[in-house]
């Protein structure tokens, strides 16, 4: 097959959209497809990448986030591009004005789209002080995914989400880890040595952008609950962002590593011995998986990636939405208790042996297929203009 993949953010950009997207062209890749990428084009040059022909738009700096861009409108182009070299199957990343214009050009020349909702940008209004574009966001959200033959989902949850959102054309395609990569094996002693931590002084991580839509504030409250039945306790963040700047300034005793790719990333992860994740934004969460596989137990509220794949007191804990308390003392009781660290980092990792990355290539790759073989009903001109 021919297939189209549209993506506003891309590698080195380090998010877990960038990543997910660049692992699916990539299989697609590898198992024979001619895959053709769309991309704004980034003010640093990326390693060659010959298995894609990738085509460059334009782009712009996202605001409040360094390093990050969106792309700009590129319907005329890609109307033109498709015309004479038709894919039989596009798949949209991201809901921004590339992709915009990127499924507007595929419903006009009847080419099968299928979008991925992978960020939660209605829940971010609020974390900005903009709750009045909450609606808004929603409304363009719902918009953008019905134009769509697909919208590609990582959970059910999400999917029954979506359908109260309006929007009922829902697949499921789930996330793997590469489990080779993120090991237990990666925990680097040197490293450990160099966060001034022996053998049997935990180490709590964090990994993700470090910005407000995150829930700093309780992932710190955790921690310092933590501190209190393990005083020798360290706290490593990993990752950049808007917020690093006046979270280290107030917390002097905290480590920040970065940004870290690749295996540097994994043995960050696995040097670690408790992974609490605040969030309450994320469609998914990819860095659960990464340290589930690790070998690192989870605290977690009970929404995307834990939602499935923790188990409630057998490899970390799950935490009902919004209940801070719970998560606060679930984090306290699991980092004063290094027997119980030991045994849930067992079972975190057996855990993820079968989230298997190439049954989610073929996967994908089985539902663009699908996608590609099915006749255009009335709705997708419809949609068209909706």
């Amino acid at each position: 097959m021919r297939i189209g993949i549209v993506s506003e953010t891309w590698p080195p950009e380090i998010n877990g959209v960038a990543l997910t997207v660049h692992g699916l062209a990539t299989g697609l890749a590898a198992r024979g497809h001619a895959i053709e990428v769309v991309r704004p084009r980034q003010p640093w040059l990326g390693a060659a990448e010959p298995q894609f022909e990738t085509v460059f738009t334009r782009g712009a700096a996202l605001p409040r986030y360094p390093g990050l861009r969106f792309g700009l409108p590129a319907g005329n182009t890609l109307r033109q591009r498709w015309s004479q070299e038709r894919p039989d199957a596009i798949y949209v990343a991201t809901e921004g004005p590339l992709g915009g214009s990127a499924l507007r050009a595929a419903n006009a020349l009847r080419i099968p789209a299928a979008t991925g909702f992978h960020t939660r940008f209605d829940s971010y209004a609020s974390h900005y002080g903009l709750p009045w574009l909450r609606p808004l966001v929603r409304g363009h959200l719902r918009r953008f995914h019905r134009r769509a033959a697909a919208t590609l989902v990582p959970t059910d949850a999400l999917a029954q989400e979506l359908a109260a959102l309006g929007v009922d054309n829902a697949r499921l395609l789930r996330r793997a880890v590469d489990t080779q990569l993120f090991h237990p094996g990666r925990r680097d002693p040197a490293l450990r040595a160099r966060w001034s931590v022996d053998a049997g002084t935990p180490v709590m991580l964090y990994v993700g952008r470090i910005a407000a839509e995150k829930n700093l504030d309780l992932a710190v409250r955790a921690f310092r609950a933590a501190q209190q039945q393990q005083p020798a306790m360290r706290y490593v963040w990993v990752g950049d962002g808007p917020a690093r700047a006046a979270l280290q300034a107030a917390n002097p005793d905290f480590i920040f590593a970065g940004t870290q790719r690749g295996e540097a990333l994994a043995r960050h992860i696995a040097s670690a011995d408790l992974f609490p994740f605040p969030s309450l934004s994320e469609t998914f969460g990819n860095v659960i998986l990464e340290a589930l596989a690790c070998g690192v137990p989870v605290i977690a509220y009970r929404e995307g990636a834990a939602r499935e794949h923790l188990c409630n007191g057998y490899n970390g804990y799950c935490i009902a939405p919004g209940d801070a308390e719970a998560f606060i003392a679930a984090t306290a009781t699991l980092g004063g208790n290094p027997g119980l660290i030991r045994h849930m980092g067992r079972r975190a990792h057996e855990g993820t042996a079968r989230l298997s990355p190439e049954l989610v290539i073929r996967e994908f790759e089985s539902l663009l297929r699908a996608l590609a073989e099915e006749p255009h009903h009335e709705h997708d001109t419809v949609a068209i203009h909706a």
